[in-house]
């Protein structure tokens, strides 16, 4: 008997050929750039980097690690970059001042998600649109917006409103797929409304506004929470889903003063930055101070012995994504040194495809990358390969930010990537693919909205303007 391991053939023979093709792809990516190289006949820069990118993420690799083994792999192998600036780089790459909103943002939205402000938002939107059918779940998608508008986080806005209004859903008699969706998708508004993280991280990787990237958001997320409300009333009503009893204007009122306290913060962020009293860096550390100050001192919904907790966790999560940016930073250099956005705006340019049609394939393009990278990876990988393009045929950044928003949302809320979806599947306790038909009606509709995004500017430059902020 023979003591040697299976051979490659015998491994393969019993896959299918979908899974034999998809267990050689990444290894071969990752090998044909260096057997390029070996014959004398490298491949352009742009390919070589996205066979290594792409072969390794196939790998499982994560994001992080995946672009920053990339940048050693090719600047050791196939380069004359000196090291120095790589490691150079690497500390340059998080050296602004505008990173410093990320952690801040990220603080403040754990804060009012243990503060008791998405409860009292949760009452406060019951209150105004609970007796009209489907109730609760128009509730959902209110109170989603009313906290995307102080919070920065999607997925933040998802565990914050879901985990309150889902099982309240279901106590009602709404079933637990329709309230589940919405709140996927609802929860998206997270990044849209004023402040939000992929924002700041675009804005650091354009040199773009961050006050008007701010504003910018806010009319397109109030029209796509009146699309999402419109669809949802609409399917509540055909299927003769349970509705609340209506309140009066008194109550509506006790519930608004209860919520006012978070509320006020969309006031301090944006009062503050338009003012010029700070900047949105200092407007995300007065978020993070307002934050405790709210949910510790006003509605003592936060106790002290979980304090450390929120804090933890909070510096945990802005390391993984200082992380991403960093080793994105130092794959944004690479693609500079090797004059690759430049190049790549010189082909669209060259192929007359006009700002319709460039949008059209920015749009496909993010769509296809939502489905195996998260928000901030994309945007610090694709924006500076775009942006030169979408400068050159006269796209105003700040549009071109918010469409580049937007289908991030859109990335959030499908698999096999879609973090929104898997938070909304472990507070359901629905399977990914039970969710995922669940989300349907929403997804479309979020689809029909980026359109609209896409080719009406006016809708995202208007507020921004009038603030003066461009």
């Amino acid at each position: 008997m023979s003591i040697a391991g299976p051979s490659t053939a015998r491994l393969f023979s019993g896959m299918s050929p979908t899974l034999s093709f998809f267990a050689v792809l990444p290894i071969a990516l990752i090998v044909i750039p260096f057997l390029a190289l070996a014959i004398g006949h490298p491949l352009p820069s742009w390919l070589t980097l996205f066979c290594l990118l792409v072969g390794l993420m196939l790998f499982g690799t994560p994001i992080s690690i995946a672009l920053g083994l990339t940048v050693l792999t090719f600047v050791f192998t196939m380069t004359h970059v000196p090291i120095e600036s790589i490691a150079l780089k690497l500390f340059t790459g998080i050296e602004r001042f505008e990173i410093m909103a990320i952690p801040f943002f990220i603080l403040a939205g754990n804060f009012l998600t243990h503060g008791g402000v998405a409860r009292r938002m949760i009452n406060f939107a019951a209150s105004m649109v609970g007796h009209w059918h489907g109730g609760l779940a128009l509730a959902g998608i209110v109170a989603c917006a009313m906290f995307a508008l102080v919070c920065g986080s999607s997925v933040a806005t998802v565990v914050a409103i879901g985990s309150i209004v889902l099982p309240e859903m279901v106590r009602r008699g709404i079933p637990m797929e329709f309230g589940a969706g919405v709140i996927t998708v609802a929860g998206s508004l997270g990044i849209l409304m004023l402040p939000s993280i992929p924002k700041v991280i675009y804005a650091i990787a354009t040199n773009t506004s961050i006050g008007a990237l701010f504003v910018a958001g806010l009319l397109p997320g109030i029209l796509l929470t009146t699309m999402l409300c419109t669809v949802t009333w609409y399917l509540a009503r055909k299927r003769n889903y349970p509705r609340l009893t209506r309140e009066n204007w008194l109550a509506r009122w006790r519930y608004f003063r209860d919520s006012v306290w978070g509320l006020m913060l969309v006031v301090i962020i944006i009062g503050g930055i338009y003012s010029g009293i700070f900047t949105a860096t200092e407007a995300a550390a007065m978020a993070a101070v307002y934050s405790f100050f709210v949910s510790v001192f006003v509605y003592k919904a936060l106790p002290w012995r979980d304090i450390p907790k929120v804090l933890l966790s909070s510096a945990n999560m802005s390391a993984m994504l200082l992380y991403i940016v960093t080793n994105a930073a130092l794959f944004s250099f690479i693609l500079t040194d090797e004059n690759i956005p430049h190049a790549l705006a010189d082909w669209i340019l060259a192929k007359d495809l006009g700002w319709v049609g460039f949008l059209l394939l920015a749009n496909l393009l993010l769509l296809v990358a939502g489905n195996f990278m998260e928000p901030s990876s994309i945007i610090l990988i694709m924006a500076p390969i775009f942006f030169p393009a979408a400068v050159q045929l006269g796209i105003n950044p700040v549009h071109f930010g918010i469409l580049i928003d937007v289908n991030m949302e859109v990335g959030l809320c499908h698999p096999p990537v879609g973090l929104n979806l898997y938070v909304a599947s472990g507070i359901s306790k629905l399977g990914i693919t039970e969710l995922t038909k669940a989300v349907l009606p929403w997804l479309i509709t979020m689809l029909v909205f980026l359109v609209i995004v896409t080719y009406w500017p006016w809708l995202t430059l208007v507020v921004p303007k009038a603030m003066h902020m461009m």
